[in-house]
Parts: C-alpha cells; structure tokens; sequence
C-alpha cells in the first residue's frame, strides 16, 4: 500500500440507501473540496453543498460535506467527508469523479486503519479492537471490543513496557558505567524486585482466558447416543430448523454449529454424530469429529434418551447429563437436568444454566488478552523475564541477562506495535546523569 496518496471508499452499506458516507483521506483532500464543493468548510462543521464535476461543472448532487485536517482527524492526515444520497447512479457519478482526480485512488481494505496505525493515532491492540466492535455479535463482546479500543490492553502492554525498559537501563548502567558515581551499587536488588512485579502482572493476565472465549464464544457440544435428540435441542436452542431430525439412527453425521447470544454471552451450540460402534466409514468419521469436539468443548451435554442403554460418555473439561424426552422417561432418572425439546418443557432450565456457565467461564469483562496473538506475546515476555531473574539470582553474565530483558521489551512491544530499540538509551542517559 502507498501512504503518499490520497483514498476513497463508501464507508456505509452497499445498496440502495436513503445517505451513503464516501471517506476521503490524503493530500489531495483539500483540493477535492475546493473542486467539488466550492472551497473548504470550516474543520469539523457540517455544511450543505452542491458538489459539481470539476471538468465539466455538472451538479452531482446535493451533499453533507466535512472537512477534517490532520493530524487531528482518524487518519492522522487531511480527511474528508461527502454525505450524498444513496441512489447507485449518485454513488457511481461521485466515486467516477474522485477517480478522476490525480494521486487519487479507491482504498484497499483496511487502509484507512492501517493509516491511522502508522500515523500513530492507534496502536496494534485498539486496530484489533476496533475490527472486534465491527464483528461483535452480543452485548458482552461490544463491551469488551470497547475497553479494547479505549486502549486496556495497550495501555497495560506500554506500563509492563516500560517497567522492562528501565530494568533493561539498569542491567546497561551496571554493565557500562559501574565506575560512574551517579549508579547505585544496589543496583541488582532494585532490578530483582522489578522483574517479580512486572512478571506477577503479566502471569496474571496470562491466567485469565476469560477475553479469548468471549471473543470467540463458549463451545457447548451436544452429545450421546444415536436418537438421544442431539438435533432437536439444537434447533430448539436456535429456534430455527438447522439440523435434520429423523427417527433413524445416524442420521447426523457430521458437525453442525450454531452461534447463539444468551443472556449477551455468546455461545457456539454443536450437534455431533451419535457415539456408537459402527462399520459405516462415514459414520465411523462422524463419530471421530464427534469425540474430539467433546473433548476440546469448554462444555459437554451428554443426552441420555429415557429408553437407551446407559453409556460412558466422552472425555470432557466440564460435562452436564441432559436427560431428553422427560414426557417419556419414568422417575428416578439419575440426571442433572430433564428436559423435552419438542414440547418445551426444561428448556428455561437448561437455558439459564448455560447462562450462568458461560458467564462464569467468560467473566465480566475483566480480561486483558483477547487474542491467541498476545498470549504468545505475554508468554514470550514472561519467559524472558524468568531468565533474566534466575541468571540474576545466579550471578550469571549480565551481558546474557539484559539480553533476555530486550527480548522481553521486544515481545511486549510486538502487542501495541512498538519495537524500538533506541527507547533503552532514552531510557538509559535520562535516568543516570552518566557523562557529565
């Protein structure tokens, strides 16, 4: 991508609209107002104006227009905006004419973004906020993608940051100027105790996995015997017709998801292929899949049918006994909940206590990690850090023990995307007046 150009793209849905919203970002902002619009609003104040083809003067359309320069814009740069009616012959005449403009070219995707990245205005974590906002289907990932964008993880990631930056100065004052007056000769004991509060913090956060199920949604895999009503619970779950239902056995045979908001949780609903011994290769794969999305679910519901022979159910983190066709069981059942999926009745029940399990599982919004992309990050900065104390602890060459700090400061930087190696000597002669 070239950032010395100017872009445009519709940032409102496709189709026939009532307003569509063309983003314009670049050099070339001003002089497409001063053509089009007829001269440059006031910053950040809507105005109405005819926008007209500059080579030929024909009105294009009546439109909102803003104009937002840099840096104070999202872009970090000249921005514009064109608030025109949403007819697709309005749309394709204005997007015609903004092509027609020298250095002036339709965005690739994510390029507004990604400017407003390199000019500084967002780090790596709140980018991937805002992409979580864009997705989130429920309640609780709209909260948790807005801490995200609000700069929690970021703002966390730069303190450990730099907390690492000045134990990395300090390991370089000691190696470098230990002859210098202004180091303290108790240097090792403070370095000590700043890596136990940094790496406390850190294995903190690496022991909540509450923001990745929440991004990604609790797994609830139904599973049990052939005709144990697996797919009639998921399609009362859905409260659509997802999976077929029929009286023969085997009719399920591979994995079939459903992504549901409970109590604005939300939860990925699985119906596998009932667990049995069978001689059909195809059946045999099913049941395959089957075991292992049981055993990798962060909940199993084993459905026991009222007249099949109990079975031990598969390898399983957490697991619930559903008891299915409660209007054809007799009494003393043996199972946690009973339910009857055609009729309705246990549902409520079972529906709460999925609640209350992916709530407990999820959290309320109190984790830092969201993403598999910064658990290796953490990972890779706490190891570092382990490092560095025990050769610390052991008297072990410091050379090797402020190269384990860099490589913890590099990890963490790889989070907000920060990776600069010249910060150490900021960090460095600003703490120690060394060289005087």
């Amino acid at each position: 991508m070239r950032s010395d150009d100017t872009i445009f793209a519709i940032a409102s849905g496709h189709g026939r609209a009532a307003v569509c919203l063309i983003r314009i970002s670049g050099p070339e902002s001003r002089l497409i107002l001063e053509r089009m619009a007829d001269g440059v609003p006031q910053p950040r104040r809507a105005v109405v104006r005819t926008l007209r083809d500059p080579a030929t003067g024909d009105p294009l359309d009546q439109a909102l227009v803003l104009w937002m320069p840099g840096p104070g814009s999202f872009t970090g740069e000249d921005q514009a905006e064109l608030h025109i009616h949403g007819g697709l012959a309005t749309r394709a005449a204005v997007l015609r004419t903004l092509s027609s403009v020298v250095n002036c070219r339709p965005a690739e995707a994510g390029e507004f973004t990604r400017r407003a990245f390199l000019n500084g205005r967002m780090d790596l974590s709140q980018v991937e906020g805002l992409a979580d906002i864009i997705d989130a289907e429920t309640e609780a990932q709209r909260r948790q993608a807005m801490l995200q964008l609000g700069g929690r993880l970021g703002n966390a990631a730069e303190g450990w940051r730099e907390s690492i930056l000045q134990v990395l100065a300090l390991l370089e004052a000691s190696l470098d100027f230990s002859d210098e007056g202004d180091v303290p000769e108790d240097l090792e004991a403070d370095i000590l105790r700043m890596i136990d509060g940094v790496e406390g913090e850190i294995g903190r956060a690496l022991a909540n996995r509450s923001g990745e199920r929440l991004r990604e949604g609790l797994t609830v895999v139904l599973a049990g015997p052939p005709n144990a009503g697996k797919s009639t619970l998921l399609n009362a779950l859905a409260q659509r017709d997802v999976a077929i239902v029929s009286p023969i056995a085997g009719t399920t045979r591979d994995v079939i998801e459903v992504h549901c908001d409970l109590g604005g949780l939300p939860v990925v609903i699985v119906d596998t292929a009932g667990l049995r011994e069978s001689t059909d290769l195809i059946e045999q794969e099913g049941v395959s899949r089957a075991r292992a999305r049981a055993q990798d679910a962060d909940l199993v519901l084993w459905l026991v049918p009222p007249d099949g022979e109990e079975s031990a159910p598969p390898p399983a983190r957490r697991l619930l006994k559903v008891g299915t066709k409660a209007d054809l069981r007799q009494p003393g059942h043996g199972c946690d909940i009973m339910i009857a999926a055609a009729t309705g009745e246990g549902l409520p029940e079972l529906i709460a206590h999925l609640e209350a399990e992916a709530a407990s599982l999820m959290g309320q919004g109190d984790a830092v990690i969201t993403r598999e992309r910064h658990r290796k990050a953490l990972d890779r900065a706490q190891g570092c850090l382990i490092r560095t104390r025990d050769m610390l602890a052991s008297r072990g060459p410091l050379e090797l023990a402020a190269e384990e700090a860099r490589l913890a400061a590099r990890a963490i930087g790889e989070i907000t995307g920060r990776v600069d190696v010249e910060d150490v000597l900021d960090r460095l002669f600003s703490s120690f007046c060394i060289g005087k």
